[in-house]
């Protein structure tokens, strides 16, 4: 059997194409981890803009607090409240307009568009992980919600109707669904 070479060239595009839609991404958030793979607090905005070779862009909600945001090369978005002096002690992680871009490398080894609800609820009961459905008015219709508390942090992890993680939120107290 003779192989055409358009054919051939057709196989190898196709496998190209098909491994670079399909690779995972990391975060690459290096020394904002320790050797737990949990997020390092307090930081500050420049130290994680150097970190992510991404510029921070500080921006302030209607009552006036101050936020800062970075958006990533590889597609992930992470943002905070600031706190004094511009401390950051608290971080939300998350894709933008739910695109289906995996990302890796993220606080407790998490992957969005990867994880699932059923390996969460695994890795995180021995710290007594609640999980409760989202209702229909949600950001995530139809998914779930896990949250559990290590340290001084809450950390919740959002996930969609078919339990893949979405979003991963470390606070210093639980956010009020209603503040969504």
């Amino acid at each position: 059997m003779k192989i055409q070479p358009f054919t051939l060239v057709l196989a190898v595009l196709f496998q190209f194409f098909s491994f670079t839609a399909f690779s995972q991404k990391t975060a690459a958030l290096n020394t904002l981890l320790d050797k737990n793979s949990e997020f390092i607090f307090p930081q500050t905005p420049d130290k994680i803009s150097k970190v992510l070779h991404a510029k921070t862009i500080f921006y302030e909600d209607a009552n006036g607090e101050k936020y800062a945001k970075w958006s990533t090369k590889s597609g992930l978005e992470l943002y905070s409240g600031l706190g004094k002096n511009n401390t950051v002690n608290e971080m939300f992680f998350e894709i933008p307009d739910h695109k289906e871009v995996i990302v890796g490398g993220l606080p407790y080894g998490l992957i969005l568009n990867k994880t699932t609800l059923e390996n969460a609820k695994k890795q995180f009961k021995k710290y007594n992980a609640d999980v409760q459905k989202l209702d229909a008015g949600s950001e995530f219709p139809e998914g779930s919600k896990l949250i559990f508390k290590k340290g001084k942090h809450f950390t919740t992890l959002l996930f969609d109707d078919k339990n893949l993680l979405k979003s991963l939120r470390i606070t210093t107290e639980l956010i009020d669904p209603a503040a969504n």
